[in-house]
């Protein structure tokens, strides 16, 4: 029982042992955890995983080999019969169909219309432009085309709704990633400042020699303090979305921060930043951490960067309750104030080319926001914003 999901823990480099393994069984013998994915997760990670930097690899390993066994169709929660949105045809549109496919006018009139039409539909729709259904160029339903809408059930082809009526799980930054090259490694040691604190852990040569000589000869050990690097980083990363082009130069930039700096602290948002953030994607939604309990547990003296692309709707950063995942009482600008207000050096760090960054009115308005500090994630870019933080 359970030999394959231990073998895939394996696969994925999670150091599980046969004693751990026959623990979680005898666990689910007394039936710690019955009949629910939620209690399963936890009890076999306590039991499966003793170093938190396994988490990741757990959890992937997790999903590689459970997908699909607890599948949670929120459009049920909505409602809606499951029929009405099997899709059973992919519209295809020219770009002058999609021209002709006006805006609803923002979030609060797509709430509305959504309440409308779900009071009123009685049947499956598939291929139209009004009610929910698939295919189509609604603003509510699945597979189909708008350029703004909900998204409603699982496995959206399209790409371009601005809710999303699921959970989405997020894959956490593998900060153990070997990087590509060093120049990452490199810029960031720009920020490096050491300082000599605690006990008398490492040979002073210099002062070993001089206080030898002035012994006439006769050894005169010194001690000193280790040099510790001093720098203290709070690392904020956007997942998700339009980032999960950009996973694989975030990890190396993960990995590069974390072998440089032994006092980083990370973060997950997605999109914007707002009252909360979290740390494990997997379980977000159970284990999310205030973000005015950020703002209050660590000092003036960290620097702050922000990893993100920016590409939102501006209302997004502007409107309270634009957030496109959950209703948000304050906007996230407000958010951002606090911390530019907190922290006396904040930057942003883009991983779209600055070439393209004209084009979205978001990513003004975010680099507004930092004054004027962000940064492509490019080389250059990433020396350039280091050397502003270790000003």
């Amino acid at each position: 029982m359970l030999t394959h999901f231990f073998e895939e823990l394996r696969r994925h480099g999670v150091p599980a042992t046969p004693r751990e393994l026959l623990d979680l069984l005898g666990a689910l013998e007394k039936q710690l955890a019955f009949a629910n994915m939620e209690e399963f997760y936890s009890l076999s990670r306590t039991c499966l995983v003793k170093d938190e930097k396994y988490y990741d690899r757990f959890d992937l390993a997790f999903d590689a080999y459970f997908k699909g066994l607890e599948v949670k169709d929120l459009a049920l929660n909505l409602s809606i019969p499951a029929g009405w949105l099997q899709q059973e045809l992919v519209r295809q549109l020219s770009d002058e169909d999609k021209a002709r496919i006006e805006r609803m006018g923002g979030l609060e009139k797509l709430m509305e219309e959504l309440q409308k039409r779900l009071a009123k539909q009685r049947e499956k729709h598939a291929g139209g432009d009004y009610w929910i259904g698939t295919g189509g160029t609604s603003p509510f339903g699945r597979g189909g085309y708008h350029p703004e809408g909900f998204r409603i059930g699982k496995d959206g082809s399209q790409s371009k709704a601005i809710k999303t009526w699921e959970q989405r799980n997020y894959q956490d930054l593998d900060h153990s990633l070997s990087v590509g090259t060093r120049n990452i490694q490199m810029a960031l040691r720009r920020l490096r400042r050491f300082a000599r604190t605690g006990a008398t852990e490492e040979l002073d040569m210099d002062g070993t020699i001089a206080g030898t000589a002035r012994n006439a000869g006769m050894l005169d050990l010194q001690m000193r303090p280790e040099r510790r690097n001093a720098v203290k980083v709070l690392l904020f990363l956007d997942v998700g979305g339009s980032m999960d082009s950009h996973v694989q130069v975030c990890e190396e930039l993960f990995s590069a921060a974390a072998s440089e700096f032994k006092h980083l602290e990370y973060f997950y948002f997605h999109n914007f930043i707002y009252e909360q953030v979290w740390k494990d994607n997997l379980r977000r939604h159970q284990e999310s951490i205030p973000t005015l309990d950020v703002l209050h547990t660590y000092g003036q003296d960290y620097r702050v960067i922000f990893v993100g692309d920016a590409a939102m709707a501006p209302y997004e950063i502007i409107e309270p309750a634009g957030s496109v995942e959950h209703f948000n009482e304050e906007p996230g600008s407000a958010w951002m104030t606090r911390f530019t207000q907190a922290y006396a050096k904040v930057a942003w760090l883009n991983p779209l080319p600055q070439s393209h960054w004209d084009a979205l009115p978001s990513v003004e308005m975010t680099r507004k926001l930092v004054d004027g500090h962000m940064y492509p994630l490019s080389i250059q870019g990433l020396e350039d914003g280091i050397a502003y933080l270790a000003r």
